[in-house]
């Protein structure tokens, strides 16, 4: 069931990582002027998401040990 878990939370990220892609491109269309605010607001979003997924991934990988 721990790798199960683990699947869904990488799932989980790739998901989350795509819709903050999609959402800062559009805002970057719709305000070019805002683009280096809405790129770094989106980096540092990316980076929170990929550490939660590696500690969802990592837990879940223990828990079917």
């Amino acid at each position: 069931m721990g790798a199960i878990g683990a699947g869904i939370a990488a799932l989980g990220a790739g998901i989350g990582v795509g819709m903050i892609g999609s959402k800062a491109t559009e805002s970057i269309a719709r305000q070019p002027e805002a683009s280096g605010d809405i790129r770094t607001a989106m980096i540092i979003t990316a980076a929170l998401i990929e550490g939660a997924a590696l500690f969802a991934i990592v837990v879940g990988l223990l828990a079917s040990s």
